[in-house]
C-alpha cells in the first residue's frame, strides 16, 4: 500500500495535514479531494470551515478563518490568523474514560518502606556543591567496582552532580531552586538509599537535608571532616555496603497502573514532532491518565502562545491562574535579558506548513493529549496530584527533566526528531521518534519509531496505546536503549537562577 499522503490528527480536527506533496484531485485523509496543491506539513479543510469559524488542530483551535474554505483547500496564512481569545475553562473535550481492564493494570515495581513505588532500584551519592563532585564521582566508581558485583538485587551506584552549591545567595530562587531538586533527587523512590556527600564549607550545608530518607537510612559526611578526598571515598564504601545489604532485598511486586509518574520530554524536534511522536505520547497520556496515573508536562517556554488552551482544560480557577501566574514570570524574566517568548512562527516555520504561535505551541503541547488539567507545580516540587499536570521548566531538555525526577517522575518519556540522546538517572528514559529515517539511522538509542504514523503502518490511537505499554514494560524493569549504553549521570542539571556571587 502506498503512503498516505495526509493525516487526520484528532478526530476533532477540521484540517488534515500533508506527509507528502499533494497535487490537485488527490484524495484527503478526511475523505475529500485537494483543490489545488498542498506542500508537505501544510494543512487541508476536510469539511467548510466559514469566515470566524475555528480551524482546528491536534483537537484544539489554532485560529479563526478569515475567509470561507472550502473542503480540500490548502488552509494557511492567506485565510487563517491568530485569535486571541481564551476558551472558557472546562470548554476542552476530554479524552474517553479507561477501560475497567486498564484501571486494573499493575507493574512490577519496588514497594517503599514510606509506601511511594519504584521502577528502579539505585543507590545514589549526591554531592551538595560542585566542590564534592569529584569525590561523588569516585566513590560512584569505586561502590560499582567493588560493591555491586556482591548484590545482584541493586542497579547501581549513582552520581547526583553539578555546579552549583556555593557562590550564591542562602536566599532567594537560586538556593529555593537548588535545594528542592537535591531534597527531591534525595528522597526520590527509584533510590532505595542515598549519601550525600559536601565539602565542609559552602553555602547549602548538609544540615538543611536533614538525616531521614525514603528505604536505607540516608547518610551524610563532609570532605573536611573525614581527612581529605581518598579517605572519603573509603569512608564511603564502608557506609554503602551496609547502605546495600538492606537495599539488595528489596524485590519487583505488583503495583497498580496508577503509581507511574511520566516525565513528558520533546527535544531536537522536527516538522513530523507535533504529527507522530508528540500525539502519540499524548495518546498514551490519556490512557495512563484516564487509569488513574501522572503525567508532567513541562517547558513553560515552549507552550507560549498555546497556554490559555492548557488554562481550558484545568479542572478549577486555582489552577487555570497559577498558570497565567507562570506565563507573567516568564514574561518578566526574559524581558530582564532582552529577550522574548513571543517567538511567532518563522519565515521557515511558515514555509514548512505552521501558521500561527498557536499551531507551534501545540506540537509541544500535544504530548499532554486531551486530559483535564489537574494541578500546577514549581519547578522540582514534590507532584502529588495524579491526572495530567504541569511543572514549571525551562524548554532546555537536561533542566527541565532533572525539575520532573526531583518531582516524582519514575520515567520519562522523551520525543525527538533529529537524535537526541538522553538519559536521567535514576529515572529511565524512554526514546521516541518522530521520523522512520531517524530511527533507522540512531536504533541503538531510540526505542519506538513513531514514524510509522506518517507511512500509515500505524495510527496515532495505535502508537499510544504501544507507548503506553512500552512505559509498564520499562516501569517493570525492562532496559531503555539509553540504559543500556549508560546515559544519566551528566543530565542532572538543576535549574540555575540568580546572581554568582
Amino acid at each position: 500500500m502506498p503512503a498516505p499522503s495526509s493525516i487526520l490528527l484528532s478526530p476533532d480536527d477540521n484540517v488534515v495535514v500533508a506527509t507528502a506533496a499533494i497535487a490537485p484531485g488527490d484524495r484527503l485523509a478526511g475523505g475529500v479531494t485537494a483543490v489545488g496543491r498542498i506542500d508537505p506539513g501544510h494543512k487541508a479543510a476536510i469539511r467548510r470551515i466559514d469566515v470566524g469559524e475555528p480551524v482546528v488542530k491536534y483537537g484544539q483551535a489554532i485560529g479563526r478563518a478569515t475567509s470561507s474554505i472550502a473542503p480540500g483547500e490548502h488552509v494557511h496564512s492567506h485565510n487563517l490568523a491568530f485569535d486571541q481569545g481564551r476558551l472558557a475553562i472546562g470548554a476542552a473535550v476530554p479524552p474517553e474514560a479507561a477501560s475497567e481492564a486498564d484501571k486494573a493494570r499493575t507493574f512490577l515495581g519496588y514497594r517503599r518502606a514510606d509506601g511511594r513505588a519504584a521502577t528502579r532500584n539505585y543507590i545514589g551519592i549526591v554531592a551538595s556543591v560542585n566542590c564534592s563532585t569529584t569525590v561523588c564521582r569516585a566513590i560512584a566508581d569505586e561502590a560499582n567496582r567493588r560493591i555491586l558485583p556482591k548484590y545482584e538485587g541493586i542497579d547501581g551506584f549513582v552520581p547526583i552532580v553539578h555546579d552549583q552549591g556555593c557562590g550564591m545567595s542562602s536566599t532567594g530562587d537560586g538556593m529555593k531552586n537548588l535545594h528542592r531538586t537535591l531534597a527531591g533527587y534525595a528522597r526520590h523512590a527509584n533510590f532505595g538509599g542515598v549519601l550525600m556527600v559536601g565539602l565542609g564549607c559552602e553555602v547549602n550545608q548538609l544540615t538543611l537535608y536533614g538525616q531521614s530518607g525514603a528505604g536505607a537510612e540516608k547518610r551524610h559526611f563532609n570532605i573536611q571532616e573525614a581527612g581529605g578526598s581518598r579517605r572519603s571515598v573509603e569512608r564511603a564504601l564502608g557506609i554503602l555496603e551496609e547502605i546495600a545489604k538492606e537495599v539488595a532485598s528489596a524485590r519487583r511486586v505488583p503495583i497498580p497502573v496508577s503509581e507511574i509518574i511520566v516525565g513528558l520530554q520533546c527535544g531536537g524536534s522536527d516538522g513530523l514532532s507535533g504529527i507522530t511522536a508528540n500525539p502519540a505520547l499524548g495518546a498514551a497520556v490519556d490512557i495512563l491518565a484516564a487509569a488513574g496515573g501522572t503525567a508532567i508536562l513541562s517547558e513553560t517556554s515552549e507552550i507560549y502562545g498555546a497556554e490559555h488552551l492548557l488554562r481550558s482544560r484545568a479542572v478549577n480557577e486555582t489552577v487555570a491562574v497559577k498558570l497565567d501566574g507562570l506565563i507573567a514570570w516568564w514574561e518578566d524574566y526574559v524581558a530582564m535579558h532582552g529577550a522574548s517568548l513571543d517567538n511567532n512562527p518563522s519565515p521557515g516555520n511558515k514555509r514548512g506548513g505552521l501558521t500561527t504561535i498557536l499551531e507551534k505551541s501545540l506540537g509541544a503541547v500535544a504530548k499532554g493529549g486531551r486530559s483535564p488539567l489537574t494541578a500546577v507545580y514549581n519547578y522540582a516540587e514534590r507532584v502529588t496530584e495524579p491526572g495530567l499536570v504541569f511543572m514549571d521548566t525551562p524548554g532546555y531538555d537536561p533542566v527541565s527533566a532533572t525539575g520532573q525526577v526531583a518531582g516524582g517522575a519514575n520515567v520519562i518519556a522523551f520525543t525527538t526528531g533529529r537524535g537526541s540522546c538522553f538519559g536521567c538517572r535514576p529515572a529511565p528514559s524512554i526514546k521516541l521518534t518522530s521520523n522512520t529515517a531517524l530511527y533507522r539511522a540512531m536504533e541503538e538509542d531510540m526505542d519506538i519509531d513513531c514514524g510509522v504514523i506518517a507511512s500509515g503502518e500505524a495510527t496515532i490511537a495505535d502508537l499510544g496505546r504501544g507507548i503506553f505499554e512500552l512505559i509498564i514494560e520499562t516501569a517493570s524493569g525492562r532496559k531503555t536503549k539509553s540504559e543500556l549504553f549508560g546515559y544519566g549521570d551528566n543530565e542532572f542539571v538543576p535549574w540555575h537562577l540568580g546572581a554568582t556571587l
